[in-house]
C-alpha cells in the first residue's frame, strides 16, 4: 500500500525514522529503518538513510507491504527459565533453536514455546507487520546460545525496547575465534550494513552504513590457532560481532559465512556451529526500576571444544 504526504510547516527538524515512528504507530522503528534502507520509504523521490533529517515541505512516499494474517501455534517445549514474574521472563536459549518463525522454520521456535508457556499474555496472529509476540524485544541468531529477556506486557515491552534503543542494556558475549586479535583488548569501530553484492550478508561495503561499535578482550589463547574473547557491543547491528571479528582477521569459529570453511574445522576438531554465546544480560526492570543481571556459563559444546584444544 502506497501512502504519500507532505511534512507540515510546524514540524521540527528530526531524523526520518524518529519522525515516522511517532506517525506510524503500527510499525516498529526497526521495520521502518529496514523499509527506508530498501527504498520503500523515500523523501522527495530520493532514497535516503534512516538518519536523514526531514524538513517542512518534504514529500514522503511510503510503499509498505501488507502481509496477510499468519497464525503461529504454541507448542510445549523445554524452556530453561532463569527468572520469571508478571512482567517478563529471562531464558537461556540453546544453540540451534530459531527465535521467531520464518521461512523454513515455522515450528520448534522459541516463540512457539513461549505461546504455550504464557498463552494468556500473547496474541498469536501477525498482521500489518506486527510481530506475533509483543514481548520479543530482541533476538539471538539460530546458532547463538545464551540469555534473552521476553516481555509479558505491553508496558514491559515498551520499557525494555527503549533501553535497547538507548543501548543502556548491559550485554556481554563470549566467542571462540580463529587466531588472535593483535591487541589484547580494544574497540572496533566499523560502520556496517547490507552488503552491496550479497544482500544476505552484512559488511562495510554497503550503501546504507550504520554506526557499529564493539569492545573486545582476549581471556585465553589456545596456542596460535584459537582465542577465547569477551565482547561488549555498544550498538546492536545485525551480525555485528561476527563482522567485526572477521574484520580483525579473527572470524568466529564455525562461521563459514564470514570466515570461510577454514574456521569450521580446527586441528581435526569439527566446529558444528558459530561459537558465540550471550553470557550476560543486565537491564532495569520495567516495573520495579531495579537493575537486574543474569549470566549463564558457556554451553557444553563450547566447553568441550575448549577442552579439546587444551589437550592438543
Amino acid at each position: 500500500m502506497i501512502t504519500e504526504f507532505v511534512v507540515t510547516a510546524g514540524e521540527t527538524r528530526k531524523r526520518l525514522d524518529q519522525f515516522l515512528v511517532n506517525r506510524e504507530r503500527g510499525i516498529s522503528r526497526s521495520r521502518l529503518q529496514r523499509l527506508i534502507e530498501l527504498g520503500r520509504i523515500r523523501v522527495n523521490a530520493r532514497m535516503v538513510k534512516p538518519s536523514h533529517t526531514i524538513q517542512p515541505g518534504d514529500h514522503i512516499t511510503m510503499d509498505v507491504p501488507q502481509p496477510g494474517p499468519l497464525l503461529v501455534n504454541g507448542k510445549a517445549m523445554p524452556l530453561e527459565i532463569l527468572y520469571e514474574d508478571e512482567a517478563l521472563l529471562v531464558l537461556n536459549k540453546p544453540a540451534g533453536v530459531v527465535v521467531h518463525p520464518a521461512s523454513g522454520n515455522w515450528a520448534g521456535t522459541v516463540l512457539n514455546a513461549l505461546l504455550a508457556h504464557i498463552p494468556n499474555h500473547v496474541d498469536a496472529e501477525m498482521s500489518n507487520g506486527k510481530t506475533a509476540l509483543p514481548g520479543l524485544v530482541h533476538r539471538l541468531d539460530k546458532d547463538t546460545s545464551g540469555v534473552m529477556v521476553v516481555a509479558k506486557t505491553d508496558h514491559a515491552h515498551c520499557t525494555l525496547a527503549a533501553q535497547f534503543e538507548k543501548h543502556s542494556i548491559d550485554r556481554i558475549y563470549e566467542a571462540l575465534v580463529w587466531g588472535a586479535p593483535r591487541d589484547e583488548q580494544g574497540v572496533i569501530e566499523l560502520p556496517i550494513g547490507r552488503d552491496r553484492g550479497e544482500p544476505k550478508k552484512v559488511s562495510s561495503n554497503t550503501a546504507q552504513s550504520q554506526r557499529a561499535v564493539t569492545e573486545y578482550r582476549i581471556v585465553r589463547k589456545f596456542g596460535d590457532l584459537v582465542s577465547q574473547v569477551v565482547l561488549s557491543p555498544r550498538t546492536g547491528r545485525t551480525h555485528q560481532l561476527r563482522v567485526h571479528l572477521a574484520s580483525l582477521g579473527c572470524p568466529i569459529l564455525g562461521d563459514g559465512t564470514y570466515g570461510g570453511q577454514k574456521v569450521c574445522r580446527v586441528t581435526e576438531i569439527d566446529i558444528p556451529r558459530v561459537m558465540l554465546h550471550a553470557r550476560t544480560l543486565g537491564f532495569q526492570h520495567p516495573v520495579s526500576g531495579i537493575f537486574q543481571e543474569y549470566s549463564v556459563d558457556l554451553p557444553l559444546d563450547m566447553q568441550e571444544i575448549c577442552q579439546s584444544l587444551l589437550c592438543r
